[in-house]
């Protein structure tokens, strides 16, 4: 079993597909974390974009002819 283990700690083959992974993972996580600001502020210019477009354009009023 010792043997097993030793050669288990030595041995660095896979390493770098385990770095990428928790790469990866962390990255992800990162991303899941700062979604709610990103989505925040895009509700927002939406929200801003939305009003200005609606602003741009005035109904006539019938009665001024």
């Amino acid at each position: 079993m010792t043997v097993l283990l030793r050669r288990l700690l030595r041995d660095e083959d896979g390493q770098d597909v385990i770095e990428y992974a928790l790469l990866t993972a962390s990255v992800g996580l990162m991303g899941i974390a700062t979604w709610p600001l990103i989505a925040a502020g895009i509700g927002t210019t939406y929200q801003r974009l939305d009003t200005q477009t609606q602003d741009i354009w005035q109904v006539p009023d019938p009665g001024s002819n």
